[in-house]
């Protein structure tokens, strides 16, 4: 079992439909020869009787599948300082692994485009990084104006667009901040209109695509 001082900030929870929650993490060697491994942990529950057993559902499978994958590859390859690094690793079907600096997300498409919807897809989290940021910024707003966070919601709405090419036609972002007075309105209004993923939408970055044959190793 894995013990408490030995937990990182690398670690990732797992809470099944069963009620158990598996946690996985990973240990960097302090200095050579030590080798780093991933660490697999659940706690005995008062269920468990002669043996612990974990039960997964298919999807909480391929998470947990992605989750082992993304640590097991930061095992093997310390994920580069350099801000902006993402790495994607697929998993199985259209689940896909995603590593940005210690932390593992994923992304799956729905049933009825042939994945498993046990995570959200690309496009989701598109629109989900906007709407995520706007609230990043109404927060600081309200933080720098003396203002209460309570009750402060962002809401985001996407639509597709119905011709080529493949692409989100329109995003709507709501904010909710009920502890707002009225002549500060204008002022969060302003903010959240320039956030970074705004400014970014408003004004594209070049993006290259190239290919590779075979993955760069990165440097420890």
């Amino acid at each position: 079992m894995l013990t408490h001082e030995s937990r990182t900030a690398t670690q990732q929870l797992l809470h099944t439909a069963t009620g158990r929650t598996v946690s996985v993490s990973r240990h960097t060697p302090a200095a050579p020869p030590d080798t780093g491994h991933v660490v697999l942990d659940t706690a005995r529950e008062p269920h468990d009787a002669d043996r612990l057993r974990i039960s997964l559902t298919p999807a909480e499978a391929r998470h947990l599948a992605g989750t082992l994958l993304r640590h097991a590859a930061a095992v093997e390859r310390p994920p580069a300082l350099r801000p902006g690094r993402i790495d994607v690793d697929p998993v199985a079907g259209d689940l896909y692994a995603i590593g940005i600096r210690s932390h593992v997300l994923a992304v799956d498409q729905p049933l009825d485009a042939g994945g498993t919807d046990s995570a959200p897809t690309p496009v989701e989290l598109c629109a989900a990084a906007l709407a995520s940021c706007a609230a990043h910024y109404a927060g600081g707003y309200l933080d720098r104006h003396g203002l209460s966070r309570d009750g402060l919601h962002v809401t985001g709405d996407h639509t597709m667009s119905q011709d080529r090419p493949a692409r989100i036609a329109s995003v709507s972002i709501e904010v909710t901040a009920p502890g707002l007075p009225p002549g500060r309105a204008p002022g969060l209004l302003a903010v959240v209109r320039h956030c970074t993923v705004k400014n970014t939408l408003d004004r594209p970055p070049d993006v290259t695509v190239s290919l590779s044959s075979t993955r760069k190793a990165t440097a420890p």
